[in-house]
């Protein structure tokens, strides 16, 4: 059986993270992400923190050359216990 995707690589992908908004969150996931990606993906994150600044969201937007590149960054970004969840 083939693999289908939804997307043709290389592409332009946004990612969003979720997260307790603690001290280094951002960092770490920037750090999660420059493992996969070229630095310069990580130049732009967008935050957004909820109503009492309890949560983040980032959004970061990289360059993906294959599905197994994103397969690694979110296998990666799931398994940390601080990132809630990954779209």
């Amino acid at each position: 059986m083939s693999e289908e995707s939804l997307f043709e690589f290389p592409c332009d992908l946004p990612i969003k993270v979720f997260g307790k908004n603690v001290d280094g969150f951002k960092a770490r996931v920037v750090e999660i992400f420059s493992s996969h990606f070229d630095a310069s993906a990580t130049n732009e994150v967008r935050e957004q923190f909820s109503r009492n600044n309890g949560y983040a969201s980032l959004t970061i937007t990289v360059r993906a050359e294959t599905r197994a590149q994103v397969d690694a960054l979110y296998q990666e970004l799931t398994a940390n216990d601080e990132i809630m969840m990954v779209l």
